[in-house]
């Protein structure tokens, strides 16, 4: 559906516009009493959310980002479904599923209190999709744009066959300087450290940032906090339906190689992303859903 579309049939006066972002895709722009916040349609991705106030935005999107169809881009809160990580059957189909790379529908916009917003986009099976993953869903995101940011993904099985899923909020979190970040939370979590050729360690203290770190913690408590002395602020992330987490950010050698993030974008982010993954497998019965939120605050 063209931008015009888009808004004729979407537009809250003052609130909520379709715009045509880079790229050419559908970009939501809400602005409301509480927050600002950009959706692109295409990968039903959240591209930014940042409260009245705060002199900076919650979430960090690289400059090189990419824009087009087929690849996803590098920032923002990508959607990890139905898969987080390598094709767990082994089949070749590319990481980390298939909906971050492509177009979502865009199903509703709406002013549902004062200085809220909700929007909600949504996936369905079609043939290249069901050649890649041969089973029946409705995909659902829906976020919540207000003092904090809410972001609910709903898996309904509509077919006759169950299946399984792994799936994770890949959320880029902005920094200001990665040496003066440290996240809590994690005190005698397990974590595979992939960084480590998949050793099993148990984390000692909040995690700090100082190497290439990507890591899987299992048996997470709801609530993490990012501490980022930088910029004077506290991100809070309270999530239901995960007990998995993910940490991870690339470091020097990794961030020089990556063509859609600048040499020194390492010091500018850390993903710690709300998942099922690694042993949580969700399974998925016929006419049943399962839904994994997050919830992140901004505290001074």
């Amino acid at each position: 559906m063209a931008v015009e579309q888009l808004n004729q049939k979407f537009e809250v006066p003052n609130q909520v516009k379709v715009i045509e972002g880079k790229g050419g895709f559908p970009v939501v722009e809400v602005t409301n009493e509480k927050a600002t916040a950009k959706i692109s349609v295409y990968s039903g991705h959240v591209m930014s959310f940042k409260p009245v106030g705060e002199p900076e935005d919650l979430l960090f999107l690289s400059d090189k980002a990419y824009y087009e169809v087929g690849k996803a881009m590098k920032g923002g809160i990508p959607i990890c479904w139905p898969w987080f990580g390598p094709d767990p059957e082994g089949k070749g189909r590319a990481s980390h599923g298939f909906v971050r790379n492509r177009m979502w529908t865009l199903l509703s916009a709406d002013a549902i209190a004062p200085g809220e917003t909700k929007v909600r986009l949504g996936m369905s099976p079609s043939k290249e999709t069901l050649e890649i993953w041969p089973y029946q869903f409705e995909l659902v995101i829906e976020i919540i744009i207000g003092a904090q940011l809410s972001i609910t993904l709903t898996t309904q099985n509509t077919g006759d066959t169950p299946f399984s899923i792994t799936q994770a909020l890949h959320t880029y979190f902005a920094t200001g300087d990665i040496s003066q970040v440290s996240v809590q939370g994690f005190e005698n979590a397990r974590f595979v450290d992939k960084a480590d050729g998949g050793a099993e360690k148990t984390q000692t203290g909040d995690i700090t940032i100082t190497e290439e770190t990507d890591r899987i913690y299992t048996d997470v408590k709801p609530e993490i906090v990012i501490d980022d002395g930088a910029m004077g602020r506290r991100i809070r992330i309270t999530s239901t339906g995960s007990s998995t987490a993910i940490v991870w950010n690339p470091w020097k050698e990794i961030s020089v190689k990556m063509a859609d993030l600048g040499d020194q974008d390492y010091q500018r982010f850390i993903c710690v992303e709300t998942a099922n993954a690694e042993d949580e497998v969700i399974e998925v019965a016929p006419g049943t859903d399962y839904k994994i939120q997050a919830v992140y605050a901004i505290e001074r």
